[in-house]
């Protein structure tokens, strides 16, 4: 029996030797790794795992595995490093399966927000970093938070406002202000001014006003929640001056 079909028959035994067959080709050289090409021990399929079918494409694309070319001359570990050098993985596993499989499994960087600032926009997500690979057109249902920061402090308002569907379903932005709080755009107009401590207790209040007066359904210019102990509501048909309505905290 010739060199090359010795060692094929050791690998096809190898088949149930668990995690220790994604190391056969550490001992095998090139030139045996060619002859085995030639027997059948090639990459004929590329198996990503945990991948979104946008993140499975730009994955395959930076791995760049030649069809046809040598499994055993597979350099998991490099298919894996280039494997995360995508927007899409936050992490990646890489095992071969003999004779023509290479298996990449990913976890997955979720999208979770749109980020405006300086003029670009771009995908986030839930720890605010940008997914360079994602289009944002393609992400129009996603939230859009603007301004400087807004990218690092988006989850923790977007949990809360999630909660209260009566806002996320009239949502325009977000707008990061100062770096320290939030303004909430309304698709109808309207603006609400959040504080920069305890947000989720504006909310509440805010909630109670809603359903004592049906303040979101209503309409309005402008709902300052900034002051702890005083809500001011600015009527769509107010003056430009002064609040023309308010509602004293435990009133």
């Amino acid at each position: 029996m010739t060199v090359a079909g010795v060692v094929a028959a050791g690998l096809l035994v190898a088949l149930g030797a668990g995690g220790r067959l994604s190391r056969a080709g550490e001992a095998v050289g090139h030139g045996v790794a060619d002859k085995l090409a030639r027997l059948g021990f090639r990459v004929d399929q590329v198996a990503v795992e945990g991948a979104s079918p946008q993140a499975r494409a730009d994955i395959l694309r930076a791995v760049n595995l030649q069809p046809k070319s040598p499994i055993l001359d597979v350099d998991l570990d490099g298919v894996r490093r280039r494997a995360e050098q995508v927007g899409w993985v936050r992490t990646a596993k890489v095992v071969r399966l003999l004779p023509d499989t290479v298996v990449i499994s990913i976890s997955e960087r979720r999208p979770t927000a749109v980020w405006q600032h300086q003029g670009r926009m771009r995908v986030i997500d839930e720890t605010g970093q940008p997914i360079a690979e994602a289009d944002p057109i393609r992400f129009a249902d996603l939230p859009l938070v603007v301004g400087e920061g807004a990218n690092e402090a988006a989850t923790p308002i977007l949990a809360q406002l999630r909660s209260r569907p009566q806002i996320m379903q009239r949502l325009e932005a977000l707008v990061r202000v100062d770096d320290r709080r939030w303004d909430i755009r309304l698709n109808d107009g309207g603006l609400i001014q959040l504080p920069a401590e305890h947000e989720d207790s504006a909310l509440i209040q805010l909630d109670e006003m809603d359903q004592k007066a049906r303040i979101l359904e209503l309409g309005f210019a402008r709902i300052d929640l900034r002051d702890p102990e005083m809500v001011a509501v600015r009527p769509r048909d107010g003056g430009g001056g002064a609040p023309t309505a308010a509602a004293v905290k435990g009133a």
